[in-house]
C-alpha cells in the first residue's frame, strides 16, 4: 500500500460525490492486504475500503433522492439489476455484482463518486463515526434477523470474536438470545477481552474444555444456534460438535475448504444456513440497532490508528490486536 495524491472523481449524472469522513477496516480489506481473497479479481492499482460514512458535496443532474450536506453510507455490493437474482430481489448474490474497494475505487480517500441508488441516508441520531460501522453491522443483522432462528431464550454460540462475530453476537442478544463468544489464543490479547467488555461469556478454545463449557452453558443439550464467523476451516466442524440436535448452524465466514463427516448432520437434522453480505433492509436494521444502543458502537470502535500509517493498523488487525479500526479520513484533508 502507498499514499498518493489524486484528483477528486467527477460524479456522473446519476451519482453523488461523497466526502468521506470515517472509514473502517474490514476482514476482506485485510485479505487484500495479504494478497488473498478478493485481491485476485482486482485491477490494480485500486483504492480499497468499503465501510464508511460521509456527506454529499455534489450531485449529478439526475439525482433526486439526496442533496448537498446529506450524511450517507454506501451499500457496497452493486447488483447489475438485470440477472435473475436481481430481478427476484436477491441482489446481494447478483451474478455480476461489482464491489466497492475491489472492482472500483473505495473509501480510503477523500472523495468517492457513488450511484444514487447505492447510498443510504444516515439519521441525525447516529454519530458519523458510528455510522462507519453500519455496513458490517448490516451483515450481522442479515445473518441473525433474516437468516437465523434465534429466538428469546435460545442459547447461541458465536465462533470468532472478530468484527462480524462481535456484531453478530450483539444482534443475537438483542433478539433475546443467551450468547457465548469463542476465540483462539490469538484473540486473548484484545478481541476476547472486548467481548467480555461488551457483556458476553467467553471461551478460549485453546485452553478451555469445550465439552465442559457446553454442558455448563446448555445443560448438556448443545447450542440452539451456532454462528461460524471464523473464516477458518475448523469453524464448521467445531460448530457441528457444539450445536444441539435439531439446531441450526449459520455460516458467515468464508473458510475456503474444510473436510468433515456429513452423516452426523443428517442424523441430527441440523440445518446449515449460509448468509452473505446485506441489502437495503439490513442497513435499516443496522442503523436502528446502533441508534438504540443494542449495538454498542462506542465500545466497539477502535480509533487508535491513522490512514497516514495504515500498515500499522493492518498488521495489528491481522495479529488480532484490534477488532474494528475506524480511520478519521479528515486527516487527509489537513
Amino acid at each position: 500500500m502507498e499514499l498518493i495524491e489524486r484528483e477528486p472523481p467527477e460524479p456522473a449524472a446519476d451519482e453523488c460525490l461523497v466526502e468521506v469522513d470515517y472509514a473502517g477496516l474490514c476482514g476482506s480489506d485485510a485479505g487484500i492486504y495479504e494478497f488473498e481473497s478478493a485481491f485476485e479479481r482486482m485491477d490494480l492499482p485500486t483504492v480499497i475500503g468499503h465501510e464508511y460514512s460521509g456527506r454529499v458535496v455534489e450531485t449529478g443532474e439526475h439525482v433526486t433522492t439526496f442533496a448537498v450536506g446529506d450524511r450517507v453510507v454506501e451499500r457496497p455490493i452493486r447488483g447489475c439489476g438485470e440477472c435473475y437474482q436481481c430481478q427476484i430481489g436477491e441482489a446481494n448474490v447478483c451474478q455480476n455484482a461489482a464491489i466497492t474497494g475491489v472492482d472500483h475505487d473505495g473509501a480510503y480517500e477523500q472523495y468517492v463518486a457513488v450511484p444514487e441508488d447505492a447510498l443510504h441516508a444516515v439519521p441525525d441520531s447516529v454519530a458519523q463515526r458510528h455510522a462507519a460501522m453500519v455496513e458490517p453491522t448490516s451483515i450481522g443483522a442479515r445473518a441473525v434477523i433474516e437468516n437465523s432462528r434465534v429466538r428469546a431464550g435460545d442459547t447461541v454460540l458465536v465462533e470468532g470474536p472478530g468484527p462480524i462475530g462481535l456484531l453478530t453476537a450483539q444482534i443475537a442478544r438483542a433478539q433475546g438470545g443467551e450468547v457465548v463468544v469463542s476465540g483462539v489464543g490469538q484473540d486473548t490479547a484484545y478481541r476476547l477481552p472486548l467481548a467480555a467488555d461488551l457483556g458476553f461469556e467467553t471461551i478460549n478454545v485453546a485452553v478451555d474444555d469445550l465439552d465442559d463449557c457446553r454442558n455448563d452453558l446448555t445443560d448438556g443439550v448443545g447450542y440452539d444456534v451456532v454462528f461460524d464467523t471464523t473464516g477458518h476451516p475448523s469453524g464448521l466442524p467445531s460448530a457441528v460438535e457444539e450445536v444441539r440436535k435439531g439446531g441450526q448452524i449459520v455460516l458467515i465466514g468464508q473458510t475456503g475448504e474444510t473436510t468433515m463427516e456429513y452423516s452426523p448432520l443428517v442424523r441430527a437434522e441440523i440445518d446449515i444456513q449460509c448468509s452473505y453480505a446485506s441489502m437495503y433492509e439490513d442497513f435499516e436494521h443496522a442503523l436502528r440497532l446502533i441508534d438504540t444502543g443494542d449495538v454498542d458502537a462506542e465500545t466497539f470502535v477502535d480509533d487508535r490508528f491513522s490512514l497516514l500509517d495504515a500498515d500499522e493498523a493492518f498488521e495489528a488487525f491481522v495479529a488480532g490486536e484490534t477488532c474494528k479500526p475506524v480511520f478519521d479520513v479528515s486527516e487527509l484533508r489537513d
